[in-house]
């Protein structure tokens, strides 16, 4: 590793990986897996996806609703959080690890989800990115088991070997994700370009109204 990838190991005030919760989470949950990077990447891996609940409606708009330490303990958050929080994780067990961005299309979105969004375009997906024996992998932590059954897609797997993103398909056969722009990584989490995009792509007028929502009601779901 050189000397660039050192701010991959470094904690920042959003992927907070030199906080007590961070650093408690990260060595209970490898306790059992040894030295090996690989092997540790993948434990943190499963329990980020399947832990860590998947909640679209997680608020978005400030610092703290990314940081790993508060996701840790709101057991939940959607793919940008649960993606900074495995980085962070990583951070903690002495792995490179980075987030990174991609524009999606869900092709098997809810009706309730699309007409909260008003698109099937999924703007700055988030992911994680391990740097494993000599290369950056990509590792996709976003949709817990549960959720996966329900809808019939395939748990998204990770070897710590290959990169783990969205299934083209579903069990049955359907289109489900398609990458249509990635993005870039990142050493953190970039708020404001988030935020810039989504207004772009999804209206100004419905990102405040998700804002509005969330500081009367405690959620950004209207329903």
């Amino acid at each position: 590793m050189n000397i660039v990838d050192q701010k991959y190991l470094l904690p920042t005030s959003i992927i907070d990986s030199d906080h007590p919760t961070v650093i408690e989470y990260a060595n209970e949950t490898v306790k059992d897996t040894g030295s090996d990077p690989v092997a540790r990447a993948v434990t943190l891996y499963y329990a980020v996806r399947d832990n860590i609940w998947y909640d679209p409606y997680y608020p978005f708009y400030l610092p703290e609703h990314y940081r790993s330490s508060n996701i840790i303990d709101s057991g939940r958050g959607f793919c940008i959080s649960k993606a900074g929080l495995l980085c962070a994780l990583g951070r903690a067990c002495g792995i490179p690890s980075r987030v990174g961005f991609a524009t999606v299309k869900n092709h098997l979105a809810t009706p309730k989800l699309l007409e909260f969004i008003g698109s099937d375009l999924f703007v700055y997906h988030g992911y994680t990115e391990f740097y494993l024996s000599g290369k950056w992998i990509k590792a996709t932590p976003t949709f817990n088991i549960e959720l996966c059954e329900k809808h019939h897609v395939t748990p998204l797997d990770f070897d710590g070997r290959q990169d783990a993103i969205f299934h083209e398909f579903n069990q049955e056969q359907k289109q489900f994700m398609e990458y249509l722009e990635y993005h870039g990584t990142f050493s953190d989490i970039p708020i404001d370009n988030i935020l810039d995009e989504w207004k772009k792509v999804y209206g100004e007028d419905r990102i405040n109204k998700w804002i509005k929502n969330f500081e009367r009601t405690g959620t950004t779901n209207p329903n």
